[in-house]
């Protein structure tokens, strides 16, 4: 399932450049992740970089993007395929 950043997030930007995927970007006023970019690092990690490196602790799988390892898998491949 995709990832998402929740209001306590202080736009630190320490989650944007470890995505593999590139689905993270600065919104207005929280940072915001792409679903259909965001595999959790399926395909390229062993576990959600950004999650790693949160030092606000605030993000959370989307659960409006329930996808299994294989589907992430798969849309990883895609988008670096």
């Amino acid at each position: 399932m995709a990832l998402m950043i929740a209001e306590d997030c202080t736009s630190c930007d320490a989650c944007r450049p470890v995505c593999p995927n590139e689905a993270i970007s600065a919104g207005d006023p929280i940072y915001v992740i792409d679903p259909l970019r965001c595999t959790e690092c399926v395909g390229a990690e062993d576990e959600p970089q950004c999650k790693l490196v949160c030092p606000a602790d605030c993000i959370f799988p989307n659960p409006d993007f329930v996808e299994s390892r294989e589907e992430l898998l798969a849309k990883y491949q895609s988008l670096h395929g």
